[in-house]
């Protein structure tokens, strides 16, 4: 269907002021006051379902994807912030370091990546007990059903080809999860599986005359008003995080990094022209219509893996910088006075309204991504 046939894109009291031209990079220590200042709100504040409009009743389980997004950026903040340590360690010691119910829904599997890291940190080796006996099933009973996404019920939002990634969101849920556990117990059969279902996945949903991803296989089709291609901002995010966390678990010299590399800056080379002006992405990535609402996590997702890109030498530092930081101000824009992340488009499929009063977990979690890569770049240049 056309974009127009979609709920209407609204823009209510969007936040002023134009991003500066030179951009000017934070101090650090502003970068990492501004990142607690959006988890502090969040962790004060994980029942405030009323800020969470179009939550899925899920969102009240911690290891539901819309909460999991969150503890797992949380990992990343500890790492710089000792005092975030303790939430995580003691969240899994409550859900008792389980999984999602579903067996094979990338979904349900991303709450191991905090897992993982807490095994690390506090939680011992029983932290990963759980992962290992699921991840087995997964491999054991591997599934190979078609990639094609078709509801099974008409209109309805699931499909029976989640059992694999067979939408671009799944990229940030499950490969990075599972390089993780693979490298905690040296199983060799996690990495394999990963690249596999990760090709399989882009060469279905990824879109070579624009470098990027399709949501699903229901859109390949779909334009909008104007005829344009339909590329959901936060879920092309997605696959970007997913890329920095893929990339991240494996060793210069895997042979299968040049193709993870190869994706990132393809991607990357295209978002970076669809940036607007005041440092948000559209929540349709193709819109550039003046006056395009500011969508928050779709933003702060590509904010994370440009400031990261280039922290790591993947992404040239005059281009890619520069859009780093529009997008981190653009950010701190969206953080309300009470320190919430507003402006976060809530869970859905496709590019939907938006609003300065809704927030949801993964909003903040990409929020905390953004915010550490970001610290982490603006160490490094100032130690230069």
């Amino acid at each position: 269907m056309p974009l127009s046939l979609l709920a209407p894109l609204v823009m209510i009291g969007a936040p002023a002021a134009a991003a500066p031209a030179e951009p000017v990079m934070p101090k650090p220590a502003e970068i990492l006051a501004g990142t607690r200042r959006v988890a502090d709100w969040q962790l004060a504040h994980r029942a405030a379902w009323d800020r969470m409009p179009a939550a899925r009743p899920s969102v009240r389980n911690p290891r539901d994807w819309q909460q999991a997004t969150f503890w797992v950026a949380l990992t990343e903040l500890a790492e710089r912030d000792a005092r975030y340590r303790d939430p995580v360690v003691e969240l899994g010691r409550a859900e008792h370091w389980q999984l999602g119910k579903l067996p094979f829904h990338a979904d349900d599997q991303l709450i191991a990546q905090a897992w993982e890291w807490a095994a690390r940190n506090g939680g011992g080796a029983e932290a990963l007990a759980p992962a290992r006996a699921y991840f087995d099933n997964v491999l054991t009973n591997r599934r190979t059903n078609d990639l094609a996404f078709v509801p099974t019920e008409p209109g309805g939002g699931y499909s029976l080809c989640t059992e694999r990634w067979c939408w671009c969101d799944a990229l940030f849920m499950a490969p990075p999860t599972m390089l993780r556990i693979g490298r905690a117990t040296e199983d060799p059969r996690y990495a394999d599986f990963v690249h596999a279902e990760w090709k399989a996945t882009t060469d279905y949903l990824f879109d070579p005359a624009e470098d990027l991803y399709f949501r699903d296989s229901r859109f390949f089709d779909q334009r909008d008003a104007k005829g344009r291609k339909l590329f959901w901002s936060r879920g092309n995010g997605w696959v970007m995080g997913g890329l920095v966390r893929v990339l991240q678990m494996l060793d210069d010299d895997d042979p299968q990094r040049p193709y993870y590399e190869g994706l990132f800056r393809k991607m990357a080379a295209k978002l970076v022209t669809l940036q607007k002006a005041d440092g948000y992405w559209p929540a349709s990535l193709l819109d550039s219509d003046p006056g395009t609402p500011p969508e928050s996590s779709g933003t702060a997702f590509f904010t994370y893996a440009f400031a990261w890109g280039v922290d790591n030498g993947l992404l040239d530092r005059r281009v890619y910088e520069p859009a780093a930081i529009r997008g981190w101000h653009a950010l701190g824009r969206a953080v309300q006075p009470d320190g919430m992340l507003g402006w976060v488009q809530q869970v859905g499929d496709r590019p939907d309204s938006v609003s300065a009063e809704e927030t949801q977990f993964y909003g903040a979690g990409a929020f905390i991504l953004a915010g550490t890569a970001l610290y982490d770049l603006a160490q490094a240049r100032a130690a230069r």
